[in-house]
């Protein structure tokens, strides 16, 4: 089916009205029945591209918000029986195996450079951080103990992150997981004063 340009035009409004109208109806629906809100995101992102592909051959406008549903009803319906199933594991040749993984979760051993790293902050930050962090002081509580307003304790536990994460970034490459886990890193330099 070949569409001319207004058609294309006509089209691609219908396709941005649909978002704008069941973006949070859709999502809401997803994660009423799907447990990981990454899931859910990625399911809405699947049902999108799915009317984006196919909503050219929607016979019937006026039935398109239960097209939308049973696309959505199927996609979740896919992504439980995907994880029903067991994940098939083939060893691989040994010529393709790489090193393996290392035992040493980087995320731990971050949070050891981190615990340097406070050790160099000045004394009013490395203050905020400790007693919001590990001893889970609130920030109104950090203000009250300190002697300044909740507003400056904001503002000095914001100052000493912000410290910590340029220090941190100075002096390694982070990879990231989709919930911001750190999965890797690397040293910048063989020369790193905290870590």
């Amino acid at each position: 089916m070949k569409l001319d340009i207004e058609e294309l035009e006509n089209l691609q409004a219908v396709i941005e009205n649909v978002w704008h109208e069941t973006n949070v109806p859709l999502k809401n629906f997803i994660k009423q029945r799907v447990p990981n809100e990454y899931d859910a995101e990625d399911i809405l992102q699947d049902i999108y591209c799915k009317i984006h592909n196919n909503i050219a051959g929607l016979q019937d406008k006026n039935k398109l918000r239960p097209w939308i549903y049973r696309i959505t009803r199927n996609a979740i319906a896919d992504y439980h029986r995907k994880r029903e199933r067991p994940l098939e594991l083939t060893p691989l040749p040994d010529d393709q195996v790489i090193e393996p993984w290392s035992d040493v979760n980087a995320n731990a051993e971050i949070a050891n450079c981190l615990k340097t790293m406070i050790g160099h902050l000045p004394e009013k930050y490395k203050q905020a951080i400790f007693l919001t962090e590990f001893q889970n002081l609130t920030q109104k509580e950090l203000g009250e103990r300190t002697g300044i307003s909740l507003t400056g304790a904001k503002s000095r536990v914001q100052r000493a992150r912000g410290k910590l994460k340029e220090m941190l970034l100075g002096c390694c490459d982070l990879e990231f997981d989709r919930t911001g886990g750190i999965i890797d890193y690397r040293h910048k330099s063989s020369v790193c004063k905290f870590c």
